[in-house]
Parts: structure tokens; sequence; C-alpha cells
């Protein structure tokens, strides 16, 4: 069995415990353990992805084909209630499941008890026909979708608590999370060839939006860049005088407006930038929702961050994005499908990193070594290759451009 653990206690740990498992549940005692998964017998549907809302929005993309799959079952989300405004309005969702997991978000012992018991108690109320782990959580597959009595249960088995699945799905080689989501679609036997993901953002929504850029004093008329300094890593998270730095020469090569985004955890980090830049910028940091963030960055010519959920949102508008990567992986979780560039270093220790510690000397070298020069110059590569074409505008809709792809050079894919 393939582990996707890059922390070895973690890893030996869930050796363990797969191995005790797989003993005191021997397939024979799982119902519907390999039975083929018709549509005429799904009715409801779980899909659980607990944790982070960046995650959750990669997993969107599973929503269309599962729902093509079985027209006739209706769709619970079970997700972190950080990311509720990510999930609101999706045609494909009939019932949202805020739950902040103990094992990825506990503080308190008492009140973890009795939340989680509470969602327990609910989901096992709704007697599911088919549960969908995203993730390929141990604790995910124990607490939630084996205890859910769900009678289908699929996931991966890349991070243990295959035991407690009916189906697992065959794990090969590193890929996109998305693709990775989407390969529980194929297991099960539906189409993955394009990617339907979408927040369907309301008339109303956008109205807020452009209400919010006036009273910025930013004429929507004219061609803004987004910059979001944060991530919710430190180790991912590129420098503050780099941003301001390549923010001054966006705004003196290209005269356009800077937007500095983020959440609250954000703020401190977007002010700094604001503070070192030459030039004024606007901040939004900790003043928009999730949804409101997505509907500005649609209105944005560029977006410039670090691995974190507003690139994966940028993805999801199609905002042309130049992506800084340090520890994380850009083949698991870069950009997807709009035109992008990633600026990140080669160094081997990357493969080995769990994002949390840096054994290397000198630390943080990998994020540390990406200078303004290379993130300007792919950020004004990216810009001019858009509106050379005719098809940039300050709506930010370039689907006509990210489509068409045998015209676009591969780096920018």
């Amino acid at each position: 069995m393939y582990y996707k653990i890059i922390n070895k206690k973690k890893r030996f740990a869930t050796k363990v415990g797969d191995g005790i498992g797989k003993i005191l549940f021997s397939p024979g005692l799982l119902r519907g353990k390999g039975e083929n998964i018709t549509c005429n017998g799904i009715r409801r549907i779980l899909i659980i992805r607990t944790a982070y809302i960046g995650d959750v929005v990669l997993t969107l993309p599973i929503l269309a084909p599962i729902k093509k799959l079985f027209p006739l079952a209706k769709i619970s989300f079970l997700a972190t209630s950080n990311a509720v405004g990510i999930l609101e309005k999706n045609q494909y969702i009939d019932e949202i499941i805020p739950y902040d997991a103990f094992w990825f978000y506990g503080n308190k012992v008492a009140s973890n008890i009795v939340n989680y018991l509470r969602v327990l108690r609910l989901i096992r109320s709704r007697s599911y026909d088919l549960a969908v782990e995203a993730r390929g959580d141990i604790r995910d597959i124990c607490f939630l979708a084996y205890l859910s009595k769900s009678k289908y249960r699929i996931s991966y088995g890349v991070g243990g608590g295959s035991f407690l699945l009916t189906h697992t799905v065959p794990f090969k080689t590193i890929k996109h999370k998305i693709r990775y989501h989407l390969d529980i679609i194929k297991y099960l036997g539906g189409k993955t060839d394009s990617v339907d993901w979408d927040l369907y953002l309301t008339g109303d929504e956008k109205q807020v939006v452009s209400e919010l850029l006036e009273k910025k004093g930013i004429p929507l008329e004219w061609p803004m860049v987004a910059i979001h300094p944060g991530s919710r890593k430190k180790l991912k998270r590129w420098s503050i005088a780099g941003f301001a730095a390549v923010a001054d020469r966006l705004v003196e090569r290209l005269g356009v407006s800077i937007i500095l985004m983020g959440g609250p955890e954000d703020v401190e980090l977007a002010i700094k930038v604001q503070t070192d830049m030459k030039h004024p910028a606007v901040n939004f940091a900790g003043e928009t929702s999730l949804r409101q963030m997505a509907a500005i960055l649609k209105r944005c010519s560029l977006f410039i961050c670090n691995d974190s959920v507003p690139l994966h949102i940028a993805s999801l508008t199609k905002t042309p994005t130049v992506a800084i990567f340090g520890p994380s992986k850009s083949v698991e979780t870069g950009p997807y499908g709009n035109i992008h560039a990633v600026v990140e270093k080669a160094f081997e220790c990357r493969n080995r990193c769990d994002e949390n510690v840096c054994e290397h000397e000198p630390r943080n070298d990998c994020m540390n070594s990406v200078t303004p020069d290379d993130v300007f110059d792919e950020a004004c590569n990216i810009y001019q290759y858009v509106h050379d074409r005719g098809h940039g505008n300050n709506q930010g809709e370039y689907g006509l451009v990210s489509s068409n792809r045998k015209h676009i050079p591969a780096r920018y894919i």
C-alpha cells in the first residue's frame, strides 16, 4: 500500500493502524464490499471534505459528474464551516453540513465532543446510500464515512483507513488535486473529460462588489492587478518586500491599480505590503467574503499570490495568475485551467518537505531565492500575452483564451 504521507511518524502510525484494522475488519464483515454501485440504488449521497477551504474549492469539479451519474440522488456536502460560502448557491448541492472536525480544528474538548456527536447523529439519520470521502484521510474515513452507516463508502487508501471502505480508488502517481478528486468519479464510471466548477455568483453579489470598488475610488474600466501576500502556512509565504517591489514596478510599467486581498488573518501582511510600496494600493484584506473576493478577481487582469485559497478561487474564475511556490508542490496545488505561470526554484528537499518544518539551510531558501525580477517578468509576460490577443477586458473573462489551448504557449497552461 502506497501512503501519501510525508511525515515519518504519521506514516508509521497510519501503517500500524491499518495493520490492526485489517485484522479486525475483514472484508466479509463489511456490507456492500466490492459490490457494483448502480445509479438506480443511490438516492442519498454524502460528500466529505472537512479541510481545508482551498481543498474544498478543488473538490467542486466532482459535483457535476456525480450528479450526472446519479441524477435521482440528493447530495449533502460536509465541509469546514469556513467553506460554506464556497458551497452556497451550488446547483448540485441539496444540503450543506458545516463541521469543523476536531482532528483538524480542535481546541476545546467539551465542545468538540458535543459538535462531533451532533454531526454524527445528523448524518446517521440521513441513511446515505453512498459516502464519498474526497481527501483520503483515515480520520475522515473512520469518524465520519464509516460511522455514517452508508451502504457504500469510497475513497483512497493513501492516508490509511481503506479497511473501512467498500471501494478503494487506486492511486498510481502524484497529480493535481482536481484530477485526484475526479479519479473518484472515473472509478465510479463517470466522465471526467471536462472540468465544470463555479461559485454561481448572483447579480446582487456582483453589484455589491461594483459598489465596493467605486467606494475605494477604482474606476470599473481601469485595469486591476490583485495581490494576496498570505498563506495558511508561514513557510509558503513570499517576502513582503518582494510583493511590494513587484507591485510598484507593475504600476510604473503598466499603469494598473493594485488591489491587496486576503482574509482577516492576512490584514497585517497586506498593511505591511501597502506600507512598503511607493505607490498607493487599495487594501481589501479582511473586508470581503470569499464570494466577494471571487467577484473582484473576475474583474482583475492579473493575480499574484502564494499557494493559498485565493489561488484556487482565481483558477475557478479563470483569472490569469502568477503563483509563487516553495515547500508545496505546484503539480498538486498549482493554478488549474486558467492562463498562469508558476515561479518556483529547484530544491531537492521540496520532494520530502511536509510544509510545517524547514530543515534546509539557509531556512526557507526555496521561497527566499525567488526574486522580484522572477515574478515581475512572468507577470508582464502574461499581462501582455492576454491583452495582445484582444481577449482581455476589465471583467476578467478569459475563457476564450484558456480554452483555446493549442494557441497558448505551454508554460502558460
